[in-house]
This record gives structure tokens, sequence and C-alpha cells, in this order.
């Protein structure tokens, strides 16, 4: 692939950088970057699917480059520009703490904008509440700095964003879009609803206004709604913490009433997955449990000097098989009904994992979109001044060898939200989970 270098300053948008801290030397910029490059050379699990050579190209012509970066916002945009040509949704850098203060994401002082691809669109799908007559819920952003939509996070966005699938790179092209330093200028170009246009020109800063239009849901870590027919739906939306797996079965009383079940993980990027797994213990009468297969790579200096620097290690897979204690515990808490698994985009890592541990669950079945398509485990390092990065160090796949690691897991069902149901406030998904599961005896 011919390497194309392009001037930071022709794609970043107009910022006053002389607000932006400007402390890293150039010796300093040189290890970070060698830094990131050895850890990846190193541990990236990935490492076999990328051209090394290219790899290493790109890392001889960043030297140049990080050299010549004016501050230390643009030095650590370089690096995660490094970063994304690895396409790992599990290895990314991030600014130092001093930096990400003053990065705002949507939020232009009396305007703050909520952008969601659509459609392939950039879609507004939220704004701050004074604001909500002025540009409507379904406003579309056809330009910005006189670039087509499109064309802008094709080249400006989209080249800076780490991710296995390229649903979600386009998911948060459009998401990350509006993201700057502050001070930021952006031209915008909107198309309204009714088929209107308006310019707006805005610069990034925080927004004062707390209120938004609509209103955003409280996000807890486990939610109960009950709908008609006694159909229980379950939002686990993160599996970072144990305390949605104490709070599952405190709930387990309320849930055996349940004639049907929705577990909702679209909200869900993921956490510990041994939690998932306690949680679907209780969804289930199976007591062995077939989660992921797992590899790392091993490098032993010998081997290098034989010409075989890097092997690939598969873990010894066993099935999580339950003791006969757990089996007494679980006989009066199992709640084994004909369940819907809603997934999307967002749903990613160990609520993933769960989703492999669920295969081929004949009560279940999974609705919405294909999942984030990135799991693993990642290894953290420190990098210059406070930057945090990490590298993905572990392949899973389903435990006959199949991948979902840059494809996502598919539902057996695909609903996805359009534009119409945005402005109308409807959840197709939810509705499929529910017309299915209501013709379920």
């Amino acid at each position: 692939m011919k390497t194309v270098i392009i001037s930071l300053f022709m794609i970043l948008p107009n910022i006053t950088f002389g607000q932006i801290p400007n402390e890293l030397s150039k010796e300093e910029k040189i290890f970070g970057l060698s830094k990131f490059w050895q850890e990846i050379n190193y541990n990236y699990i990935y490492f076999n699917k990328i051209n090394q050579a290219e790899w290493d190209t790109l890392y001889k012509e960043y030297i140049i480059q990080v050299q010549e970066t004016k501050n230390d916002y643009e030095y650590y945009r370089l690096l995660q520009k490094f970063c994304a040509y690895l396409k790992d949704g599990h290895t990314n850098v991030w600014f130092p703490e001093k930096i990400q203060d003053s990065v705002f994401n949507g939020s232009f002082g009396s305007y703050r904008l909520f952008l969601k691809n659509i459609e392939d669109k950039a879609i507004i799908t939220r704004v701050n509440l004074s604001k909500k007559d002025e540009i409507p819920i379904g406003t579309e952003i056809i330009s910005v700095n006189g670039i087509n939509t499109q064309e802008y996070i094709k080249d400006c966005v989209i080249p800076y964003i780490s991710s296995s699938t390229d649903y979600v790179r386009q998911d948060l092209g459009v998401f990350k879009m509006l993201e700057g330093y502050a001070g930021t200028k952006y031209d915008l170009k909107l198309k309204l609803p009714d088929g209107s246009q308006k310019s707006l020109t805005v610069y990034t800063s925080k927004t004062k206004e707390k209120e938004v239009y609509p209103p955003v849901e409280k996000k807890e870590l486990l939610s109960i709604k009950w709908l008609e027919n006694d159909i229980a739906h379950v939002s686990l939306n993160s599996f970072m913490k144990w305390e949605i797996s104490s709070s599952f079965v405190e709930k387990i009383p309320e849930l055996k009433k349940a004639k049907k079940l929705i577990i909702d993980l679209r909200k869900n990027g993921g956490g510990h997955s041994r939690i998932g797994k306690v949680i679907l213990h209780h969804l289930t009468n199976d007591t062995i449990f077939y989660g992921s297969k797992t590899q790392s790579r091993l490098h032993i200096p010998t081997l290098k000097a034989w010409k075989q620097d890097t092997y690939y290690h598969d873990f010894p897979y066993k099935p999580d098989t339950l003791g006969i204690g757990d089996r007494n515990l679980l006989k009066t808490s199992r709640i084994v009904v004909p369940t819907a698994i809603l997934i999307g985009h967002r749903t990613a890592s160990a609520a993933e994992d769960f989703l492999i541990y669920a295969d081929k669950q004949k009560h279940m079945i999974k609705i919405g979109a294909p999942t984030n398509g990135s799991t693993g485990q990642p290894l953290f390092f420190d990098l210059p001044n406070g930057g945090i990065a990490r590298v993905c160090t572990k392949k899973d796949t389903y435990p006959d060898g199949r991948e979902f690691v840059g494809f996502g897991i598919q539902p057996d069902i695909k609903v996805e939200k359009m534009l119409s149901d945005y402005i109308e406030n409807k959840d197709p998904v939810l509705e499929k989970a529910i017309q299915y599961l209501n013709s379920k005896k």
C-alpha cells in the first residue's frame, strides 16, 4: 500500500494552539512513539494479521512527524492515528488528563449536540433543552467546514479511531466528528427534518446547561421493567462490577414470576467475563458452560535466534462445570423461560463473552444488530506526561474456533433503529422481541 503523508494541520479543524500544553521534548515524543511500537511488536495478539514491513515503515515516518508536532495535543493525536492503523477495539491511546480535561465532544457553550450514525448519516438525536426547537431531533449535519460530512468523517475522523469492525468505526466517526480541543471552530450546515437548511458556527467549550432533550434515562447497572403478558425486560448494562451479579440474585424471587424474559445487552460495553457467566447460571438448566477458546503469543529468545521468534499458545480449553454445591444452590433460583437477548454495536467485550456462553441455548434467541466485535485481555502501559495506552494480548473465539472479533456476533433476527424511530421515540428491537416472545407458547 502506498503511504501518503498529510500534515496534521491540513486535517485538524481550526484550533487556538496557544492554549494547548506544550511540555514534551522531542526525545520524549520519540520515546513514547517507540514504546508503543515496541509493546505492539512484543504483545499484540493480532500482529500476524498486519503488514509488518508497512508497520515498520510507518514507525520510521512517524519518528520524523512526532518531532514536528507543535504541542502535546497534536502529538497524542498522531499516536492515536498510529494506533488506529491496527484496527483493534482493545488497542488504544488516551490523552493525558491535563489534555483530556480540555477536549470536548459536541459541547459548544450555548449548544450541546449528541450525534449518532443512523442510516449512514450524522443525525442529531439529543440537544440541550433550550435548543430543542431551534435544532429538532432528527436534524442531519450535511457538511463540516465546507466538506461533505461523509468525506469529512472518512478523511478527518476515522483515521484516528481504533476499532475492530467497519460499522463501529463508522459509528464512532459520527459520534466523535465534532470532538476537539477547547476553541476548535466548526462551520456546520444542517438539514432539518422538514427539509430546510441552516448554517451554524460553533466553538468547542464546556456547556453549562445540564438539561437535555429528550431526557437521558438514568443508566443503572441493572434495571427491570415489566411488560404485558408477564414479560420481564432486564437490562444488564455493564459487567464492570460484581454488584450487578448480587443485584440480579436479589431480584430472582421477582423474576421467577416471568413467563418470558428479555435480556438487554445493547448498552453493555463489557467488564469481567465471569460476572456474565455467573448471571447466566440462573438462566439455563445446564451444568456445563462452554466459554471462549483463547490464544496468546509466546516470545522466547532462543526461538528467535532460530528464526522462530514468536509462536501462538493455545490455552488448555476446559469448559466450566458446576460443582454439586453450586447445583444445589441453583435448584430454586433458575429462570428458564423463552428468552430474547437484545444486542447491538455497543455490546462488547465481556458482554460478547456472555453470548459465547449462551450460544446454542434452545430457549434463547438474539435480536438486534451485530455486536461490537472486540474482546480480549488488554495490557495497559504509561506514555509520556500522563498518557495511557493498551494493547490486546489475547485472542478469543467460539469453542469450535469460529471467529467473531472483527466481524461481530450476528443476531438471529436483525433489527436496527431507523431515523423515523428516533424521531417518534420508538424501539423496534424491543418491539420485535415482544412480538417474538408473544408468539411462543
